[in-house]
């Protein structure tokens, strides 16, 4: 059915969402959403958000029943549709890791417009964390390099040398570790794959034709480890316990997946590669694997921009 449009248009235009382009099926996500994180949904909520018309926002809600009859409920005193007692998410995009995630964004500011389904939100807290800044010159000259297929000529301010240095870079991707960007390149000078932090890249400096190393060759990259983790040994069964829920746990470990290149982050980041000294209040976890992960890094460990 064709949509109509309506004075809520001006709402949504307002909020940065263009009236009524969405397809149904972003709709029926949104009313998936907003039943299982607000447990209730009206007709106006879909006509505010989507700047759609009355007999619109009523065929969304009628579709949604017709896909999950019972899910919803009708409460005539509030005059909304309610979650029931037996709610089952119709979309992935529902979960609890969507719905955190846009807690986060919001409280960074980023979460508005069209990519966020919030409506109601409880306080948020998070723990500050230094600001990475970069060019934005540098960051759209990478992209570009890795869309295109060719190489940079970057002034790069490394931590091993005291003055920057010119490095020509053949970028292929970028890579977060928890707290800076960084692109992986092939270096022209070092003939080898490497992980560039982006804010240390201070100019760029031209183009030139890609190395003859491809992504396809990055087999740092391409490796994916696993690291299987366990409550640390030396704790006590309730701590152990603890530690199983904090992860997710099951049968008393979880696996993650990680890129050979990332490994070395990936083991800071969970504290795993603190000394096997410490605490076992400190360290929580164990890599139950970390033999096989060690043997996998040797070697290679010097290798990253650190």
């Amino acid at each position: 059915m064709k949509e109509h449009s309506s004075p809520t248009s001006d709402t949504a235009k307002a909020a940065g969402r263009p009236a009524g382009r969405w397809s149904q099926e972003r709709r029926l996500e949104f009313i998936d959403f907003r039943l299982q994180w607000d447990g209730r949904l009206n007709r106006g909520d879909l006509m505010d958000f989507f700047g759609i018309s009355v007999p619109q926002a009523s065929l969304d809600i009628s579709r949604y029943t017709e896909l999950a009859p019972g899910n919803l409920v009708y409460d005539r005193s509030s005059r909304a549709y309610l979650a029931s007692d037996g709610f089952s998410p119709l979309y992935a995009s529902s979960d609890a890791s969507r719905y955190l995630n846009e807690l986060l964004a919001q409280v960074a500011g980023v979460a508005s417009g069209p990519s966020s389904f919030l409506a109601w939100a409880p306080t948020v807290a998070t723990v500050p964390s230094p600001g990475r800044t970069f060019h934005i010159d540098v960051l759209v000259a990478l992209l570009k390099a890795i869309r295109e297929g060719t190489a940079l000529r970057v002034l790069y301010q490394s931590m091993t040398r005291p003055q920057p240095t010119s490095r020509t870079l053949s970028p292929h991707a970028l890579a977060h570790d928890g707290f800076r960007w960084h692109a992986r390149a092939y270096c022209h000078t070092r003939k080898e794959f490497r992980d560039f932090v982006i804010a240390r890249m201070l100019e760029v400096n031209g183009s030139e034709p890609a190395a003859t190393a491809s992504a396809e060759d990055d087999q740092e990259w391409h490796t994916i480890v696993p690291l299987v983790l366990v409550p640390h040994p030396n704790l006590s069964e309730s701590h152990r316990r603890a530690i199983e829920l904090d992860f997710g746990m099951k049968d008393g470990q979880v696996e993650f997946q990680c890129r050979q290149a990332f490994l070395f982050y990936a083991l800071r980041h969970l504290r795993l590669d603190l000394d096997q000294s410490a605490r076992p209040e400190a360290q929580q976890i164990a890599l139950k694997n970390r033999a096989f992960v060690e043997t996998v890094m040797a070697g290679r460990i010097s290798t990253a921009q650190r």
